[in-house]
């Protein structure tokens, strides 16, 4: 039920607003109230290492005080290029008790994207995890003309050596020995030596602004200064701060492709996170709830979550993505965060768990009277090793009953008691997969599957899944408590208000939106009204209960199942300059990784196909269909290898999971009529995927079949083994060789 005219806000007692506190006085709260010797946990060489959030503040405190004894000025940006642990923590505290606007980057960007960043928030000094990393960017730090430090957060025990061989070009013993010497006496005048490119193009082209001395520190002689400095002043460091001085600005695509700033200040950040923490029922304080975090906090969701488990003095461990599976088994958390894709991935293993139970339980009913047949008879037989055909029965039965599970219903006595038995026989196996003891099952970056959110609620785990932007400071919505319906992403949290437009669109107005995006305001003009509501670009309704609901995209940029943004606007363009594609589309909304639908230009195709000796008569064409029409031509594996190397080209300069990993060639074409096309010539999306929808769910399907994840290959070279021909593999020997451009190192996503 749609009702545009109505203003939504969070049900009563549903949350708290709390304003007027900065990031880092929710730090000394816990300190104060909740005090956690586990505060902080990271594994490392085999154990964990605990931080309480005592020591966790005066960590912070020395950086804070390191920072400013090296000029830097309060607004200044400081870059965080880190993994998500314990070092990021402390480097993004620090900087921000020193009133430092920190600006955190996304590991997976591309260098050049990176650059970028610097160079527009004109960064002043960049915390980085490692060397691997800072060998990798050094070379093109000549784009980062404001850069006067980097601080590097794990070094290596012979430090000393490897940093007079990233500050010297050639480093003589005694050198090093007087450098040993002197390390009690941090250096602070050697420059980071940026190497010379080969190329003159790359140089004149790229790097025609350079910093003339960047100074090389670890994070922990940055403590160390500030443990030097410190006195009675650094207790009282957080007072000097107001709620609405900026924070951070977090880069996102912008619809160009090219990143934009989006501005918080710390009330945005720590308000939000209180919102979302007070409105979570039974949440309990201190180091009784234990929460496992893998996300990336360079991204809003994670982070502001953080600032939240701060707060609460949660006992936190830092996980990743190869070992949380490990991880949860380990820890058993009770609070865990994730996106969509992780919990798709174990709805899959349970459908699949679900189909080999319901054809084993036939297999061992056949088996079992074929047993008891033979021994009745007395002939002896060998004892199977499967499972009695009862214990098949109950997952089976469990399996059915939790997909037809769904949240909100209300449950009569015997479904009680079913969902009770179930839980007891099958659904605790299902719960040990997170530990065993989750309450809160956090899902949030993209939208997730009802039919997923209803069986965890089966089996006892009921996901709380949100919605927000990087623009919101994560959360404006959220299902939680008695307030929770799968396929909706609940309700407002508390704070903020939510309506819906005439044309569908999502708008919210509360004290957690941006101030804008930096050094852009025509974008920020487009995206704050001056009633001051903010437009999400998504298009949303209201059930009849108040809960919201996605059911499309008015932007072009969309996310995928992974939480990251995708901009197709600059890779499509890319495709269309090719006189081969008269219209391209990306899609991939909700799903694991970015695909491109291509309609190619016939005529020029076909003219192409007879320059290389394509005819009716060769023999590449599936017999089933002689004639040489444009449905068969764009079969033909020299073809689908012409449209690979576009794609290829047109991937360069874009983060990996921004790059199109499958393609469908359509010949069809987009136009006003067919309503493919708007008035003013752009692509109807939402029309695109409703004609296409077969298409497009035959490119995920053919995927999945082929045992590939998202995130690797291509479809266009795999097509030419699997369904160009469409009967067997196709040979490509005999096409001729198109000429292709090597990516750069610089236009590629960093190895991290």
């Amino acid at each position: 039920m749609l009702l545009s005219h109505k203003t939504y806000r969070a049900p009563p007692n549903s949350g708290k607003v709390i304003l007027g506190q900065s990031v880092p006085s929710l730090l000394d709260e816990a300190c104060l109230r909740y005090p956690n010797s586990h505060a902080l946990n990271q594994w490392i060489e085999g154990d964990w290492k605990s931080l309480s959030n005592q020591e966790f503040r005066t960590a912070t405190q020395e950086v804070t005080l390191g920072l400013l004894s090296l000029q830097l000025n309060k607004g200044e940006r400081i870059a965080l290029l880190m993994h998500s642990d314990i070092n990021f923590c402390i480097a993004d505290m620090g900087s921000l008790l020193a009133g430092l606007v920190n600006v955190p980057i996304d590991l997976t960007q591309t260098i050049e994207h990176i650059l970028f960043i610097l160079r527009h928030a004109e960064v002043k000094a960049l915390f980085i995890s490692n060397l691997e990393l800072l060998y990798q960017v050094v070379p093109y730090l000549r784009k980062a003309p404001d850069l006067k430090m980097v601080i590097v957060a794990d070094v290596p025990s012979d430090w000393h050596v490897k940093r007079q061989q990233l500050t010297c070009q050639q480093s003589s013993n005694e050198q090093i020995n007087t450098l040993k010497n002197e390390i009690e006496e941090i250096p602070s005048n050697l420059c980071l030596f940026i190497p010379e490119f080969h190329s003159q193009e790359l140089l004149d082209n790229l790097f025609s602004e350079f910093p003339q001395c960047i100074q090389l520190f670890s994070l922990e002689e940055i403590r160390r200064i500030g443990q030097t400095l410190n006195s009675e002043n650094s207790q009282q460091l957080c007072s000097l701060l107001a709620a609405n001085d900026l924070a951070t600005l977090i880069y996102i695509p912008g619809i160009t492709g090219k990143p934009q700033g989006v501005m918080l200040t710390h009330e945005n950040l720590s308000a939000n996170a209180l919102a979302m923490f007070t409105g979570i029922p039974n949440l309990k304080f201190g180091a009784q709830e234990i929460v496992l975090s893998f996300l990336p906090l360079t991204h809003v969701f994670a982070r502001v979550l953080l600032y939240g488990h701060i707060n609460y003095g949660h006992s936190v461990y830092f996980s990743n993505p190869n070992q949380v599976t490990k991880h949860l088994r380990e820890i058993r958390p009770t609070i865990f965060a994730t996106v969509p894709l992780f919990l798709e991935k174990i709805y899959s293993k349970i459908l699949e768990q679900g189909s080999k139970t319901s054809q084993k339980l036939k297999l061992n009913w056949r088996s079992f009277h074929e047993q008891r047949l033979a021994n009745s008879e007395g002939v002896k037989t060998k004892k199977l090793k499967l499972l009695s055909p009862l214990s098949y029965s109950i997952l089976n039965w469990a399996f059915n009953f939790a997909q037809n599970y769904e949240l909100g219903q209300k449950r009569q006595l015997r479904h009680i008691l079913m969902l009770q038995l179930a839980n007891r026989l099958v659904f605790s196996q299902w719960q040990a997969v997170f530990g065993g003891r989750l309450k809160y099952l956090i899902s949030g970056g993209a939208a997730l599957k009802a039919e997923i959110a209803n069986l965890f609620a089966a089996a006892g785990m009921r996901i709380l899944q949100g919605y927000g932007l990087t623009e919101t400071s994560s959360a404006l919505a959220c299902n939680r408590g008695k307030f929770n319906r799968a396929g909706t992403v609940g309700v407002a949290i508390a704070g903020v208000e939510i309506t819906i437009a005439e044309d569908g669109e999502i708008l919210t107005r509360s004290p957690y939106i941006t101030q804008g995006y930096y050094k852009n305001p025509d974008a920020t003009q487009q995206l704050i009204d001056s009633d001051g509501w903010l437009h999400t670009g998504d298009l949303g309704e209201f059930t009849s209960e108040g809960f919201l609901k996605i059911i499309g995209l008015k932007k072009s940029r969309f996310k995928l199942s992974t939480g990251k943004y995708v901009t197709p606007l600059p890779i499509e363009s890319k495709l269309k300059t090719s006189p081969f594609v008269a219209n391209a589309v990306a899609v991939g909304s909700e799903r694991k990784f970015c695909a491109m639908l291509i309609f190619p230009n016939i005529d020029v195709l076909q003219s192409y196909a007879l320059s290389i000796g394509i005819s009716p008569e060769d023999t590449s064409f599936p017999a089933s269909l002689p004639q040489w029409s444009p449905e068969v031509l764009l079969k033909h594996p020299c073809i689908i290898s012409l449209y690979q190397a576009l794609v290829d080209e047109a991937n360069c300069h874009l983060p990996y999971w921004s790059t199109v990993k499958q393609f469908q060639l359509i010949n069809a074409t987009l136009t006003i009529e067919n309503g493919m096309l708007t008035p003013n010539q752009q692509v109807n999306r939402t029309k695109v995927a409703q004609v296409f929808a077969q298409e497009i769910e035959t490119i995920y399907k053919d995927k999945e079949r082929r045992g590939k994840h998202g995130d690797g290959g291509t479809q266009g070279r795999e097509d030419m083994k699997t369904r160009g021909r469409g009967d067997g593999e196709m040979d490509i020997s005999s096409c001729p060789v198109i000429p292709t451009v090597s990516c750069p190192a610089f236009a590629q996503s960093l190895n991290s």
